[in-house]
C-alpha cells in the first residue's frame, strides 16, 4: 500500500512540475519537449534539495507506455497514402541524407577520439530531426505552406521511417550484446519481411474490426479494445526481437489508413500527452546538471557539427532528386533540431551499456540549443541561402543545371519506358508476397513454440499441435504463392515477347524462351523457400504431410484461390491508393510561385473554449478587419473547401487563410482568444415538463409559426395534447387553444421563462 502511495506522488510531482516548466517554455516560445527535460533535471536525484522523486524504476517503466503512446501518435501522421503522396524520389533523398549524415558522424567521431559505439550512437542521434519542434517552428514562422517549408516538413515525417530502420539495426547490435553483428542485408531483410507481415495482416484484419466495434460497441470500449491491440502488437514486436517502439508505429501507421484513424487519435491524445511527458522527464532525470557543465564543450561543437551537417546532407539529398538549391538549403536549415527519436536511440545505447551516460546529456544539450537556435535559422534561411548561392563558385553553377536538365531528360525517357510501366507494378507486387512469405516462414518456429507450449505437444494425438500447425501455415502461404506464380508467368511472358520481338520467328521462339524465364524463376523460388523453411529432426514427415495438402488443395481450390487472392489484392490496394483524405496542411502547393504578390499563408486551431465558437465567418469580419480569408476548414478529418460567409466555426476547428504580411498573426490571436466560459448549456440541463393553456393566455388562438417558440423564448414544443388527442412534434401550423397542454422541451430557465409568458395571470 505505502508503496502505491509513493508511486502516486510521484507522478503527481513529475506532472506537475512537467505542467508547469512546460508552460513556461510554451509561453517563452520554445517547445514543451525542452520543459519536460529540464522539468525531469529538477525532480531527479542528482538535483538535490529538488529530488522529490523516490521510485525511479516505477517512473522508467512509465516511460516505456509513453515510448509507445509516442510511437503510435507518430505512425498515426504517417500513413501509406501520406507517403505515396511525398514519392518515392522524396524518401530516397531522404535516405541519401541519413547515410551522409550516419557516415560523416561516423568518421568525424573516429577523428576526435570516440569509441565506435559512441560515434555509431551519436550518428543514429543525427539522423533523425524532431517533427514536433520543426513543425510549430515553421508555423510560428508561416513557413508551412511555402514549398522550402512543404519540403522540410515531408523530410522530417520521412526520417521517422529512416529511424525506426535505424531503431532496428541498432536494437540488433544491443541484442546481441555489442558482440558479432549480422549482417547488414540480413537484417534489414527480416525487418521487412516483418513488417510486411504485420502490415497486410493489419490491414485485412483491423478496419473490419473498428468497423464492427463502431456498430456494435461503444467509442470506450474501442478505445480499450485499440489500446489492447496496441500493446499486443508492441509485445509482439519485442518477442520478435525488435523494441516495443516499431510495434506501437506500424499500428499507428495501420490505424492510419482506415476511416477511424481521427476518432482513434482524438481518444488517445489524452493518454499521449501524459506519458510522453513521463518519457522525457525520465530521460531528463538520468541528467546531471553537473554533467551538463562537464561536457559543455563536447554540447557546443556537436551542436555547430549537427547544424552544419544536416543542412550539408539534406541539401544535397534534395537537390539529387531535382529540387531547387535554395529551396534545398532553407529546407536543411529548417530540419536541425533533434529530439524525440534521438532520445529514444540514445536510452538503448545507454541502456545497454554500450555508451556511456555523457552521451544522454550530450542529446539533451544539443536538444535545447538546436530548438532554440531553430526558429532564427527558419526566419534567416532565405538570405542563407542566397549567400551561400552567392559564393557558390561558377562551375558548380554550372555543374547543378547540367545535372538538373539530364535528370528532367531520365525523368522523361522512364515515363516513356513502356516495358517499365507495364512491369513496375507486378515487380512491385513479387516483392511484397515474397516479403509476406518470408515473414510468415521466419517466425513460424517461434509460432510453433508457442502453440506447443499453449496445447501440449501429443494434444489430440502424437505430435498432433505440430501437424495441425505446419498444415495451417502450409493453407495459409499458398494463396500468396500462387498469386507469386501467376506474376512470374504474367512478366515471363512479357520479357519472353520483348526479348524476341525482333526475330523473324518470335512467335515460335517466345513460348521457348517463356519456359526458360519461368524454369529460372521456379528454380529461384524453390532455393528461397528452402532456405527459410525451418528444419528439425521432427519436423520432415510433418512438412510432407503439409505440402501434399497444400498440393491437393492449390488443384482443387485453384479458381477459389485466384479469386481470393484478386479480392484481397483490390482490397489493399484501395486501402493504399484509395480517394486521398484532403487535408489543410497540404493545401497549398500554389503559394511559391506568386511570392511577388507579397502575402501570407497560415492555419490555426480553434481552443476548446474559443470566443469565435458558434459564430459564421461573415459575422467574425476577417477580411474587413484583418484583411484575411478563410479558404479552407479542416473539421473531424474532412475538408470544407471555400467556405462561405454563412459558414460558422467550431472548437478544434484548422482553419487554413490567406492574407497580407503582419496582419496574420493579429488575426491568429483573434480566433485562439478563450472566453474561459462552459457552454450556455448542456444536455444534462434540458427538462421536458407538460405545461397547461390557461384561458387568455397569449398563445391562445394562434399556431406554432405565429408562436416560434424557439426564437422568442429558446424552447421547443415536442407535443400538443387537444383532450384525449396527442400530437408528437407537431408542425408549424398547429393550433393552441385554451385548455390544452404544451410538451415543452428546454432548460429549467427556459421552460420556467416560457411558463412566465404563458400564464401572465400567475405572475400578479
Amino acid at each position: 500500500m505505502a508503496d502505491g502511495i509513493s508511486f502516486i506522488q510521484d507522478l503527481t510531482v513529475i506532472l506537475l512540475v512537467a505542467g508547469a516548466v512546460g508552460w513556461a517554455c510554451r509561453r517563452a516560445g520554445l517547445s514543451v519537449v525542452v520543459g519536460y527535460l529540464l522539468a525531469g533535471m529538477v525532480v531527479g536525484p542528482h538535483t538535490p534539495p529538488f529530488s522529490l522523486v523516490l521510485d525511479i524504476r516505477a517512473v522508467e517503466t512509465l516511460a516505456q507506455l509513453g515510448v509507445v503512446f509516442l510511437m503510435f501518435s507518430i505512425g498515426l501522421k504517417l500513413s501509406l497514402r501520406k507517403l505515396r503522396r511525398l514519392g518515392f524520389t522524396l524518401l530516397a533523398a531522404v535516405f541519401i541524407g541519413a547515410a551522409l549524415v550516419f557516415s560523416l558522424t561516423r568518421m568525424s567521431g573516429t577523428l576526435v577520439g570516440w569509441t565506435a559505439y559512441e560515434s555509431l550512437f551519436l550518428g543514429a542521434m543525427l539522423v533523425v530531426s524532431s517533427s514536433a519542434i520543426v513543425s510549430k517552428v515553421l508555423q510560428e514562422a508561416g513557413d508551412t505552406h511555402e514549398r522550402s517549408g512543404q519540403l522540410a516538413m515531408g523530410v522530417t515525417v520521412l526520417e521517422d521511417v529512416v529511424a525506426v530502420v535505424t531503431l532496428t539495426l541498432l536494437n540488433s547490435i544491443v541484442t546481441m550484446g555489442g558482440g558479432k553483428r549480422a549482417a547488414v542485408s540480413e537484417t534489414l531483410g527480416i525487418f521487412s519481411a516483418f513488417v510486411v507481415l504485420a502490415g497486410i495482416l493489419g490491414l485485412l484484419l483491423l478496419p473490419g474490426l473498428l468497423r464492427r466495434m463502431s456498430k456494435t460497441a461503444g467509442e470506450e470500449v474501442q478505445t480499450i479494445g485499440v489500446a489492447g491491440i496496441l500493446f499486443g502488437l508492441a509485445l509482439i514486436a519485442h518477442k520478435a526481437g525488435y523494441s516495443l517502439a516499431l510495434g506501437a508505429f506500424l499500428l499507428g501507421t495501420i490505424v492510419a489508413e482506415t476511416p477511424h484513424r481521427v476518432q482513434v487519435e482524438r481518444a488517445f491524445e489524452g493518454m499521449r500527452d501524459i506519458f510522453t511527458a513521463v518519457f522525457f522527464v525520465a530521460i531528463g532525470m538520468q541528467i546531471q546538471p553537473a554533467m551538463l557543465a562537464n561536457v559543455w564543450l563536447p554540447i557546443l561543437g556537436v551542436t555547430v557539427f549537427a547544424i552544419l551537417i544536416r543542412t550539408f546532407a539534406v541539401t544535397v539529398g534534395l537537390s539529387l532528386i531535382g529540387k531547387a538549391v535554395k529551396d534545398s538549403i532553407r529546407a536543411g536549415l529548417a530540419t536541425t533540431p533533434i529530439g524525440e527519436f534521438s532520445f529514444i536511440i540514445v536510452q538503448l545505447g545507454v541502456t545497454a551499456g554500450l555508451v556511456s551516460s555523457d552521451l544522454y546529456a550530450i542529446a539533451v544539450g544539443v536538444s535545447l540549443l538546436t530548438a532554440l537556435l531553430a526558429p532564427f535559422l527558419v526566419r534567416k534561411s532565405e538570405s542563407i541561402a542566397l549567400k551561400v548561392l552567392g559564393v557558390r563558385p561558377l562551375w558548380m553553377e554550372e555543374w547543378h543545371n547540367a545535372y538538373f536538365v539530364w535528370l528532367d531528360r531520365l525523368k522523361g525517357r522512364r515515363r516513356a519506358n513502356l516495358l517499365w510501366q507495364l512491369s513496375r507494378k507486378r515487380i512491385i507486387q513479387i516483392a511484397v508476397e515474397m516479403l509476406f512469405v518470408s515473414g510468415i516462414l521466419i517466425f513460424s518456429e517461434s509460432m510453433r513454440e508457442a502453440v506447443v507450449r499453449w496445447l501440449g505437444k501429443d494434444w489430440l494425438f502424437p505430435n498432433g499441435p505440430d501437424f495441425l500447425f505446419w498444415t495451417v501455415l502450409a493453407l495459409i502461404i499458398v494463396a500468396p504463392l500462387v498469386a507469386l506464380w501467376r506474376n512470374i508467368s504474367a512478366l515471363s511472358l512479357l520479357y519472353a515477347q520483348v526479348t524476341v520481338q525482333d526475330s523473324p520467328n518470335s512467335s515460335r521462339l517466345a513460348p521457348g524462351v517463356e519456359l526458360v524465364y519461368k524454369a529460372v524463376a521456379g528454380g529461384g523460388l524453390i532455393v528461397w523457400l528452402s532456405t527459410l523453411v525451418p528444419v528439425g529432426p521432427n519436423t520432415g514427415w510433418l512438412l510432407g504431410a503439409s505440402l501434399l495438402i497444400a498440393v491437393a488443395a492449390v488443384y482443387f481450390l485453384w479458381r477459389k484461390l485466384i479469386f481470393w487472392h484478386s479480392q484481397l489484392e483490390v482490397e489493399l490496394h484501395g486501402m493504399i491508393e484509395g480517394p486521398r483524405q484532403q487535408s489543410v496542411e497540404t493545401a497549398a502547393p500554389w503559394v511559391n510561385p506568386r511570392r511577388e504578390w507579397k502575402f501570407e499563408v497560415s492555419d490555426c486551431i480553434l481552443p476548446d473554449l474559443a470566443t469565435v465558437q458558434n459564430k459564421s465567418i461573415g459575422e467574425l469580419e476577417l477580411r474587413s478587419r484583418f484583411g484575411l480569408t478563410v479558404v479552407g476548414i479542416e473539421r473531424q478529418g474532412c475538408l470544407i473547401a471555400l467556405p462561405g460567409p454563412q459558414t460558422r466555426l467550431f472548437p478544434r476547428d484548422k482553419l487554413l487563410m490567406i492574407g497580407p504580411p503582419g496582419q496574420m498573426a493579429l488575426g491568429k490571436a483573434h480566433l485562439t482568444e478563450v472566453s474561459g466560459e462552459l457552454p450556455a448549456s448542456e444536455f444534462d440541463d434540458l427538462r421536458m415538463e407538460m405545461l397547461p393553456v390557461p384561458v387568455g393566455s397569449p398563445a391562445t388562438g394562434r399556431t406554432l409559426r405565429e408562436l416560434a417558440p424557439a426564437q422568442t423564448h429558446h424552447v421547443q414544443i415536442a407535443g400538443v395534447r387537444h383532450g384525449e388527442l396527442r400530437v408528437l412534434n407537431p408542425t408549424g401550423e398547429e393550433r393552441i387553444d385554451a385548455g390544452d397542454e404544451l410538451l415543452v422541451l428546454g432548460t429549467p430557465d427556459q421552460i420556467n421563462g416560457f411558463k412566465d409568458w404563458l400564464e401572465p395571470d400567475a405572475k400578479k
